[in-house]
């Protein structure tokens, strides 16, 4: 039995399609997000494109015909080969995956499938952010609370409040001395009992000139009257926001080769990329260095060429600057970012840590060295020690403080890395030292 369907696409179906298809195949689609961001260009990081997925990992629903119900072993008439019981072999590997020549066995290629920009970056980006954001709330936000305040005589319709009208309308009516609906079903009972008694002529009379008085009252005060309708009101106070400066911390010096530089610009280029996507009130700071240091724009961060000798303190003292003069503690969350080589003066490693200890982590929510090396370096021998100089120092940074530290030597593991050291956890859960 074979269904065809021949309806159009009306608009918007193609879109809720793609949805159940993303849910129904999403791990096998974030893995292959992920992989395919460690041979992706800086630039082209967080665009959408063709991902291969495994076509044995996608479920497809399938319609067959079938006159039982459930599970059944059979062996269909006319076969010679086997009989109830036997177990068939599965067939060579060969056809449509490619891995040898057979001439038997069946398969199928992979599955490739194109997505958006907005989708590459949902599940690029997905359970990451900046840990401990909320910790300090910013006053004169640009965002607003709305908030009701009372009633008002005029609005919208969509505000008018009805147990507030009525309350008013009862009360003007019972001021007035508004007749009831009861009182005149009652008098119009009392006048057609009189009417089938016959007789009581005076009595009709003055019966039916108070029911003519009751109509007029009726008439002359409405059951409900403009000045009885009450609107909601509401008024905006400011919202505190959670603003977050990222400082971006970066060594440029003569130690840092090609190799080095494009694992930091690809870390900082996924950092700058998460933070544009996830957050509105993030201000990224760049901060350059050799000997000494300078805040650049982006370009300049991402594609100047200069270089020089390396002190990393110069880099630690410019963001203290900048934190005093523009990014105050009491109103901004900060957050930093550092990538480097792990050489520097040998003079300058006490300085880098009392700096880091004494200045920059007591006024930050979360501190990240990112070390990057070769592909093909080696750790010291012994005990496992980092052989360079500048990671010994920061591994005497105390745990309990939001620091955390971790080494990249291929661009495969920038992601893994990011991913760990930005992953969403359980409050008051940060991420290890390294």
């Amino acid at each position: 039995m074979h269904i065809i369907d021949r309806r159009l696409n009306p608009g918007g179906k193609s879109f809720a399609n793609r949805q159940r298809f993303l849910r129904r195949a999403r791990a096998q689609v974030r893995r292959a997000v992920r992989e395919a961001s460690s041979s992706r260009s800086i630039k082209d990081a967080g665009k959408g494109g063709e991902i291969s997925i495994p076509a044995g990992g996608v479920h497809e629903p399938s319609l067959r015909r079938s006159h039982q119900g459930g599970s059944r072993d059979y062996v269909l008439p006319g076969n010679k080969k086997y009989i109830e019981g036997d177990g068939i072999p599965r067939p060579e590997q060969g056809g449509g995956q490619g891995s040898k020549a057979s001439d038997s066995g069946e398969g199928e290629d992979e599955f490739r499938f194109a997505l958006s920009d907005e989708e590459y970056l949902d599940l690029y980006l997905e359970d990451l952010e900046l840990p401990d954001l909320a910790k300090r709330q910013v006053m004169g936000a640009t965002a607003v609370l709305w908030r009701q305040a009372g009633y008002s005589t005029s609005g919208p319709p969509s505000r008018i409040s009805v147990p507030r009208t009525l309350r008013h309308s009862m009360s003007r009516r019972i001021a007035l001395k508004r007749p009831k609906a009861d009182e005149i079903v009652t008098l119009r009972a009392e006048i057609e009992k009189l009417e089938r008694e016959g007789g009581h002529f005076d009595e009709l009379v003055k019966l039916r000139g108070d029911l003519e008085l009751l109509l007029a009252r009726s008439k002359r005060i409405p059951y409900i009257d403009p000045v009885d309708v009450r609107y909601r009101r509401l008024e905006t106070t400011p919202k505190p926001i959670a603003r977050a400066a990222m400082f971006c911390l970066m060594d440029v010096s003569g130690s840092m080769n090609e190799h080095m530089k494009d694992l930091a610009k690809r870390f900082y280029s996924l950092l700058y990329l998460f933070l544009n996507r996830r957050y509105e009130h993030v201000d990224v700071v760049f901060i350059r260095h050799t000997h000494e240091a300078q805040e650049v724009d982006e370009q300049t961060f991402f594609y100047s060429r200069e270089t020089g000798g390396t002190v990393v303190s110069t880099a630690l003292f410019k963001m203290a600057d900048i934190i005093r003069d523009r990014y105050p503690v009491t109103e901004w969350n900060i957050y930093a970012a550092q990538a480097s080589d792990g050489d520097n003066t040998s003079s300058d490693n006490a300085v880098v840590l009392t700096q880091l200890k004494e200045a920059i982590l007591p006024i930050c929510q979360y501190y990240a060295y990112v070390e990057v090396g070769m592909d093909d370096e080696e750790e010291a021998p012994g005990a496992g020690e980092p052989s360079t100089n500048l990671w010994r120092a920061f591994r005497r940074v105390p745990d309990d403080q939001p620091f955390a530290m971790r080494k990249v030597r291929h661009r495969r593991d920038i992601y893994p890395v990011f991913r760990d050291l930005f992953a969403r956890r359980p409050e008051g859960v940060a991420a290890e030292g390294g």
